[in-house]
């Protein structure tokens, strides 16, 4: 009886310690989705696969300067989850995700929440490029891409625009400013 009880509560564990890595797919983030949004989605079902969430377009006119379109995707509640930007094709596509919410996460589990040592960790670095106020990592085979606010390098590389900065350099405990992912 007592074996039976046990190898009971051990499935029970078992069953529990898998459930806990199952990510929500309305949060995963890889090459083909992100979330609910799939890669292949054009702009004109977003109503349909976010018709539980609320979309806001930018209505600003288009000028040389901005040519953008736009859209931010809030939970019911309030959450900004993502702000999509569509191609320009004939058939219009979301070309670049900007992620806001927390809960996505990479497959491999890299988050808003997470460092540049978890980056380097799980990840193969492809390269880095250094903005004016950012570092952007660039992960190998991959079109998500990480943003770290210079802010969390060391004061000697905060105001040189021209300094290449290296993967050595950036702090492990550097936190993640953004999460984007380019479909263009």
């Amino acid at each position: 009886m007592k074996n039976i009880q046990f190898i009971s509560l051990l499935v029970i564990a078992l069953i529990l310690m898998h459930c806990k890595k199952d990510r929500d797919p309305n949060f995963l983030i890889n090459n083909s989705q992100v979330g609910k949004l799939m890669r292949t989605s054009p702009v004109s079902e977003l109503e349909n696969i976010y018709s539980n969430d609320s979309i806001v377009k930018d209505t600003s006119p288009r000028t040389l300067v901005s040519n953008s379109n736009m859209m931010e995707i809030y939970e019911k509640g309030g959450q900004h989850l993502l702000t999509l930007t569509p191609n320009e094709d004939s058939i219009p596509k979301i070309g670049i995700i900007r992620v806001l919410d927390p809960r996505f996460k990479t497959e491999k589990g890299i988050g808003l929440e997470s460092t540049f040592k978890e980056i380097k960790d799980k990840c193969v670095i492809k390269k880095i490029v250094t903005s004016l106020n950012n570092v952007i990592i660039f992960i190998e085979n991959s079109d998500v891409y990480f943003t770290i606010d210079k802010d969390e390098l060391p004061a000697s590389l905060r105001y040189d625009t021209s300094i290449n900065i290296e993967e050595v350099q950036i702090p492990d405990d550097a936190k993640i400013k953004y999460i984007m992912v380019g479909w263009d």
